[in-house]
């Protein structure tokens, strides 16, 4: 028999092969074993069997264990095969989830651009020009793109909840033990949480749920405590303005509009000089505990050098085994100043049930990281890399769109506070986002009801700037290519629509390759959200600028 687990299931694999991202798999698993399990998953529901999670679509980071499937941590030399799942994936399972396959990410979990994998960068799930974030790349995409219902990272420095923010989906950090770790390769093992991606709260709460509790296994594994319930004012820190100075252009106004929101909704929002917590997070990389990383795979790396360059990323190599350079005495002394920074930093946020920050700073292009791949690492992790130094909990909230690109907040709290922390995230509304439409989505075109049933409203006819290229696609519908060039563009025909978060989340979960959403300037100067077209697409496909849009061109064939 098949049922709701086959479908759901067989739906993943279609979409995953609709998207066209190879990058963002390291190993996809047999579709037709995948559907077995589905089906069992069916039978036993019909038998009346209570499976919370089943049918639900699962990617896993690949340094976590998969029965079946190798784990490679993002280094080919390095790959074994396990013999059982991973506590946490195995509790998934348990509860009906079906493993889909395993996803890229950066190599030994050590980055949060998501480019630093012998098996390709993995691209924004909204411009393909940008980074995903990382290091669990390929899961944050998996789950954006909508191919999985919802994905496993890992989170040392922000893994879990930079790559959220930069492909608008929640990230869920967890108390550092409530997920066991047994089954993950460590990047620095006193401080690694199993992290959860989905679209929406409700679900990846639920599979850190599941996923929580003690298994005997792994001795950092620690049980839940209880977290009191969130009163209807309750206080919330904000970092300073020098603080928040260096964001992205517009980031600062969405973050603005973030705690304007919350005071409305009864929040009380106290400034708290965030200093102390600011500069414990520079010790997770510039300090003594990189030395974790060491230890983890640092022998691994030092035995085999002429893979440097090839198998193994040079950044990577360079970043673990320099901690072999921190001596005992340096780890004691980085111990005790995380001790001071932490005391002072957190007893400043005493009454405040969560801080709030942005979750990162920027979203830069691929090739700005490739030009400075270390610097521009360093700043993805301003407000996450001291959470796990300081045993704090974390959530990862999208909150809107800033020049058509996601924008993402954090709320992070105190251990055990997760319960806390997703409370709070429900009284965080993203605002609705614009979209420019220039094809098949226009009104009357056959993909228009997409938006409609988005809940998108028409806004009004516009026009682009004067730097974009128009391309007939050889699609089914026919549909154009939106593309901007650097000289000889054209402005371009559209229509502006106006969509809610979560309509919008799921309209670009389902977009098919080629298109994707980046962010298009019109020809008032202002930036929007709009489809743009990969440029392998436009090879060959004829250029229709001429008419001044999809309808003119349209009518010119009719005629």
């Amino acid at each position: 028999m098949t049922g709701a687990a086959f479908a759901r299931v067989a739906a993943a694999y279609a979409r995953l092969r609709e998207t066209g991202r190879p990058e963002v798999w390291i190993t996809v698993r047999d579709e037709a074993t995948a559907l077995a399990e589905a089906e069992e998953i069916d039978r036993r529901v019909a038998a009346g069997q209570r499976l919370p999670l089943a049918g639900t679509a699962v990617a896993v980071k690949d340094n976590i264990d998969v029965a079946g499937l190798p784990t490679t941590a993002g280094s080919r030399a390095f790959a074994y095969d396990p013999d059982r799942d991973a506590t946490a994936v195995a509790r998934l399972r348990a509860a009906g989830a079906v493993v889909i396959g395993k996803t890229n990410l950066d190599q030994f979990a050590t980055g949060l651009v998501g480019t630093r994998s012998p098996f390709g960068a993995v691209r924004n799930a909204w411009d393909p020009a940008r980074i995903s974030g990382g290091s669990s790349s390929g899961s944050a995409v998996a789950t954006a793109l909508g191919i999985v219902d919802l994905a496993l990272g890992t989170d040392t420095a922000g893994s879990g909840r930079v790559p959220a923010a930069l492909n608008g989906v929640y990230g869920v950090k967890p108390t550092a033990g409530l997920v066991p770790a047994t089954g993950v390769v460590p990047a620095c093992r006193t401080l690694d949480c199993v992290t959860v991606f989905a679209r929406d709260l409700g679900t990846a709460r639920r599979a850190a749920e599941l996923m929580s509790g003690a298994d005997g296994v792994d001795p950092r594994a620690r049980p839940d405590q209880p977290a009191p319930a969130l009163d209807a004012s309750p206080r919330v820190a904000v970092p300073t303005p020098e603080q928040l100075a260096g964001l992205a252009d517009g980031w600062a106004e969405a973050f603005a509009r973030v705690v304007a929101d919350l005071a409305a909704g009864g929040a009380e929002i106290v400034e708290v000089d965030i200093a102390p917590l600011l500069e414990a997070a520079t010790l997770l990389y510039g300090g003594a505990f990189v030395a974790e990383r060491t230890a983890a795979v640092g022998d691994f790396i030092a035995a085999h050098p002429e893979l440097v360059g090839d198998d193994l990323d040079p950044t990577v190599a360079a970043i673990i085994l320099a901690g072999a350079q921190a001596g005992a005495v340096d780890y004691v002394r980085d111990c005790e100043r995380l001790d001071l920074l932490g005391h002072e930093g957190l007893s400043r946020l005493d009454g405040a049930v969560a801080l709030l920050t942005p979750t990162t700073t920027w979203h830069p292009t691929l090739a700005e990281v490739a030009v400075d791949p270390v610097g521009a690492n360093a700043r993805m992790g301003r407000y996450t890399n001291f959470a796990n130094l300081l045993d704090r909990s974390a959530l990862a909230v999208p909150a809107g769109a800033v020049a058509g690109l996601p924008f993402g907040v954090m709320l992070t709290g105190a251990p055990f506070a997760d319960r806390t922390l997703a409370q709070l995230a429900e009284r965080i509304a993203a605002p609705a986002v614009e979209l420019l439409v220039v094809g098949a989505h226009l009104r009357g075109q056959p993909l228009n009801h997409q938006l409609v049933s988005a809940g998108g409203s028409f806004v009004a006819d516009v026009r682009t700037a004067p730097t974009y290229r128009l391309y007939a696609l050889p699609t089914t519908p026919p549909k154009p290519g939106l593309a901007r060039v650097a000289a000889g563009g054209a402005a371009v025909a559209g229509e502006l629509w106006r969509l809610p978060a979560a309509g919008f989340g799921t309209f670009v979960a389902n977009l098919p390759a080629p298109m994707g959403i980046g962010p298009v300037r019109l020809g008032d100067g202002r930036t929007v959200a709009g489809f743009l077209c990969e440029a392998v697409a436009l090879e060959g496909a004829p250029d229709i600028t001429a008419y001044g849009g999809w309808r003119a061109y349209q009518g010119h064939r009719e005629r």
